[in-house]
């Protein structure tokens, strides 16, 4: 028992752990200090213990030592492939104690509980747009710079986000997995069915600050807001003719192509337009505008 004592004679005032050797307690004490004085020349991430700095080294020099004898990856630090192993075994140790859900990496489960807490501690130095996690702030950060990485391969339109991206693809697929359960409308967006939810509500949350008319969806707003500007982005390319919709724009195209959609169910006469088709059907019914 002596002898025991002897080996481990430096302890940690704090916790009472016990140490073989003065250095090991030094270092020790440095995580109830939360002294950092091992710093990375390159990042100039801090870390307590030189052991850690050499550790982080590796994500610099490209030393990925660790591989997955299961898919191959390799990684620069082992704790990274143990992690990694998980997506193999399916092991989800992590538990949320206010919904139940699970997740493989502690990170992702702090991650997590900020949708319950809505904590949000990274705010945007240009509009001031707070997120809660650091990756949202460093994809929302492209939409002021004006960065879009992720471009599509079918009609090459790019988008800041891939999450806009993955979105944008549904309008080739034509996947519409989200309904609506008032009208049975589809909607490739979960965004796009809320939205479209407040027209049975009859919520007009967007107001025009030039004329007061309300809208559901922001997008109607910004598109009202043109009857005020007198902005017209939508230009034909075969006549020249600007419109302020691009829908307007496509129901004019076929005046080019003769595409006759609409038709009257009373005579069979078929018009380009909507609008053409209410028209000619008050020759019918004999109302005078």
């Amino acid at each position: 028992m002596q002898a025991n004592m002897r080996y481990k004679q430096h302890s940690c005032e704090v916790c009472g752990f016990s140490f073989e050797r003065r250095s090991h307690l030094l270092r020790h004490m440095t995580t109830h200090t939360g002294e950092k004085p091992h710093s990375c020349e390159v990042c100039g991430s801090s870390f307590a213990r030189r052991s850690s700095l050499l550790y982080h080294m590796k994500t610099h020099t490209g030393e990925k030592p660790y591989s997955c004898e299961v898919c191959g990856s390799s990684f620069a630090q082992r704790s990274h492939l143990l992690s990694h192993m998980k997506t193999h075994t399916g092991e989800k140790p992590h538990s949320c104690e206010v919904c139940g859900s699970s997740f493989a990496w502690k990170s992702s489960l702090l991650s997590h509980m900020k949708t319950h807490t809505g904590e949000k501690p990274h705010s945007c130095e240009v509009c001031g747009s707070s997120f809660a996690w650091k990756s949202s702030l460093f994809s929302h950060m492209k939409t002021h710079t004006g960065e879009k990485p992720h471009s599509c391969e079918v009609c090459g339109s790019s988008f800041a986000q891939r999450s806009h991206l993955l979105s944008h693809m549904k309008t080739h697929t034509g996947e519409k997995p989200h309904s609506c359960e008032v009208c049975g409308s589809s909607f490739a967006r979960k965004s796009s069915l809320l939205s479209h939810m407040k027209t049975h509500m009859g919520e007009k949350p967007h107001s025009c600050e030039v004329c007061g008319s309300s809208f559901a969806q922001k997008s109607h707003l910004l598109s009202h807001m043109k009857t005020h500007t007198g902005e017209k982005p939508h230009s034909c390319k075969v006549c020249g003719s600007s419109f302020a919709w691009k829908s307007s724009l496509l129901s004019h195209m076929k005046t080019h192509t003769g595409e006759k959609l609409h038709s009257c169910e009373v005579c069979g006469s078929s018009f380009p337009r909507k609008s053409s088709l209410l028209s000619h059907m008050k020759t019918h019914t004999g109302e005078k505008r």
